[in-house]
């Protein structure tokens, strides 16, 4: 895979470069140091990935990623700052990740190996079809290391226990410090509540059954598991299934 490092810092493209040419499966195709830079690369080197700074003189990273995630087949963009305020900004240009200086190896891989699984052509495909430009696609989850993007198409479900929320997903689980509460404001209708302390993706719902003790469960597909459904939200579920036939 292909890579353009963007970083207004000498030093700071240079450790990123060294990182990226110790992984056998990517290369460093180009480099720039300001949003301008970058977008003249994009279009030069064609890079499958963006490494992208956002504080930069001129224009800034996430201006130029506005700029290159308009294109019609865009590379993969993963920023990588120091300041965690933006995440919330990043997935409106449909980033692939969010990583905070300094990154670590092991971060910076998973990142890359992450954005590598779709070509240019299905992060392109992969573009909101929605009406709402402001419809998100990612959840800024605020965990222990900072604000962190988890794409919503790969959530299961949420439970939350006690002060914290864990995030169900096909890489494992993430603990996040945001509430229930946030995230049905935030990313319905896509999430459902079934239980005050869960929310779950429509997108896995299979059916709604009952266990031998004549308690609601809803079944996910693909044999995820099962979410126990509060009496409460009994109807909501119903009614949800109801609306997909």
């Amino acid at each position: 895979m292909r890579v353009l490092v963007v970083d207004d810092e000498q030093l700071a493209r240079e450790r990123l470069i060294r990182l990226v040419d110790a992984l056998d499966s990517h290369r460093v195709c180009a480099e720039a140091s300001n949003g301008e830079e970058a977008l003249a690369a994009v279009h030069q080197a064609e890079p499958d990935i963006v490494l992208m700074d956002i504080r930069m003189p001129g224009m800034d990273g996430m201006t130029a990623a506005e700029q290159i995630a308009s294109l019609k087949t865009p590379p993969a963009i993963i920023f990588c700052t120091a300041y965690d305020e933006y995440a919330i900004s990043a997935f409106k240009v449909q980033a692939s990740d969010y990583l905070l200086k300094p990154v670590r190896k092991e971060a910076l891989e998973k990142a890359l190996n992450k954005a590598g699984k779709l070509n240019k052509v299905q992060l392109n495909d992969a573009q909101p079809t929605n009406s709402n430009s402001e419809q998100p696609v990612s959840l800024v989850a605020k965990t222990w290391k900072g604000s962190e993007l988890i794409d919503l198409t790969h959530i299961y479900y949420f439970v939350a226990d006690q002060k914290y929320v864990t995030v169900h997903h096909q890489n494992g689980e993430t603990v996040i410090d945001n509430t229930l509460k946030e995230l049905e404001a935030g990313y319905a209708p896509r999430f459902l509540r079934t239980h005050r302390n869960s929310l779950v993706n429509t997108d896995y719902i299979e059916a709604l059954i009952r266990d031998n003790a004549g308690h609601y469960i809803v079944r996910l597909k693909n044999s995820i598991g099962e979410i126990p459904v509060s009496r409460r939200h009994t109807s909501d579920v119903k009614a949800w299934l109801a609306s997909q036939s």
